[in-house]
């Protein structure tokens, strides 16, 4: 009896350490996002603007001259001795800058062919930067549909496959502990993801005020909106609120009701849809900018360019997955949610509350997806983002192990690093696909997965 009574305060106590390894994070999200504060490209006049650097033979970054870059509709510029450029614009809004390749210097091009067109969201009385990757010698346009191999560029997309693995990893763990615990297959946790994202940039753009119209007059988050770093966490506390409320309300119901997981999933799905159109209908079908932080100069690191919020970003994301790998591995919390996906009917036996590490799993998911969302919103703001990157995270989940944290985390750099790497050989279109194939190759030698437990059947 007095051993079922402290396993039963598992998730009590557990909790309190979960809140901790939260207050931790936000220390840290506070502190390395304002290294890069004073970066942002932002000043009082109302245009659009930029410097062309490109590396020479000997390793620095030198202006490039002479090229013609044109808003249409708000007039050109022409790069000074510099590099630089800008074009004032008549009104906030959304507008494209286009590069004309045919101006390059020759021994130059764009790295990536698609990109001689950017998409730039100006506000009223602030400047933006729009950045146009160069490279010189022959790892420009033909390298970019996978024509050149290099070490630099083998180096550049590794540091890509990088961050995209630690973002799909906060995107991807939840999932995984969800089907852990509750053998759902959650259709619908891509659109925590944007939501995470489309609530970041509500935040960060206009405040509660933006649909509650009589506190505009009180400070932000209420009145106005409020620096992205605090959208981050508001964006972070909402995904995990919304979270608890799904489970809360519809999938604790349907547990207790006996509905099976079949028709779980199947619910997911239209709850997957309905969310979509909910987003579109609201947002709009445009990209979106956060408002800080929306044009930085990369950095260069050896043969890797990065913006300081690309590194801010994953030094955060990773210092994320220890704090959720040590709560999993040393908290009482953590101990019962590895308890409830090993085996429910015996944790339960033993004196662990189910349904309160169900509600904890769901919260802390819901709000490490939301946090991920917020991350992929660095470089744009789509309402359809968490259904374009479904497929990545399914993958990652699959291929690490379903229902396992850690599992979802090798899975999650596995992809990130193969789809990005692929595009050495193969159109940048294509890239995606290369998910599912290293799914199929690995689960075909390993069915378990990277870091799952081979079961018998039967």
């Amino acid at each position: 009896m007095v051993h079922c009574r402290i396993v039963k305060q598992q998730g009590r106590v557990g909790l309190r350490d979960w809140l901790r390894g939260v207050v931790a994070l936000t220390v840290v999200l506070m502190s390395l996002f304002g290294l890069v504060s004073e970066l942002s490209a932002d000043s009082g006049d109302q245009s659009i603007g930029g410097r062309l650097q490109v590396e020479n033979e000997d390793g620095e970054r030198v202006p490039v001259e002479g090229v013609t870059l044109s808003i249409e509709g708000e007039g050109e510029s022409i790069t000074d001795a510099d590099g630089a450029w800008s074009i004032p614009v008549s009104e906030a809004g959304s507008f494209e800058v286009t590069l004309d390749p045919a101006t390059l210097p020759e021994g130059v091009t764009l790295r990536s062919a698609d990109r001689a067109s950017l998409e730039v969201l100006v506000e009223a009385g602030r400047a933006k930067s729009a950045l146009f990757a160069l490279t010189s010698g022959d790892g420009g346009v033909e390298a970019s549909s996978g024509g050149g191999i290099s070490g630099r560029r083998v180096a550049q997309l590794t540091a890509e496959g990088l961050k995209q693995g630690l973002y799909l990893a906060m995107a991807s763990i939840g999932l995984s502990l969800i089907f852990g615990t509750t053998g759902l297959v959650n259709f619908a946790h891509a659109e925590l993801v944007t939501w995470g994202q489309l609530t970041t940039f509500f935040f960060n753009t206009y405040g509660l005020a933006g649909v509650i119209g009589f506190l505009a007059p009180l400070p932000g988050p209420f009145g106005a909106g409020v620096h992205l770093v605090l959208a981050a966490l508001l964006g972070m506390v909402s995904g995990g609120a919304l979270g608890y409320l799904l489970d809360r309300f519809l999938f604790r119901r349907m547990r207790r009701s006996g509905v099976s997981l079949i028709a779980q999933m199947v619910i997911t799905i239209g709850l997957s849809i309905l969310m979509r159109y909910l987003f579109v209908y609201n947002f709009g079908a445009g990209p979106r900018f956060f408002k800080d932080y929306s044009g930085q100069q990369a950095i260069s690191l050896g043969p890797i360019e990065l913006t300081p919020k690309d590194l801010a970003a994953m030094a955060i994301s990773a210092v994320a997955l220890l704090v959720v790998g040590g709560l999993l591995q040393f908290t009482r919390l953590g101990k019962a949610m590895r308890a409830v996906a090993d085996n429910r009917d015996l944790a339960e036996s033993s004196g662990i509350d189910v349904q309160r590490v169900i509600s904890v799993v769901w919260m802390a998911g819901a709000a490490l997806a939301a946090l991920g969302g917020s991350f992929f919103g660095l470089d744009q703001v789509k309402w359809d983002f968490g259904f374009r990157t479904l497929l990545l995270i399914f993958a990652s989940v699959t291929l690490g192990g379903l229902g396992t944290a850690y599992g979802a985390l090798v899975g999650a750099l596995v992809v990130g690093l193969a789809i990005n790497l692929s595009t050495l050989v193969i159109d940048v279109e294509l890239k995606n696909m290369v998910a599912l194939i290293v799914m199929v190759l690995i689960l075909m030698f390993r069915p378990q997965g990277i870091l799952g437990r081979s079961e018998r059947i039967g």
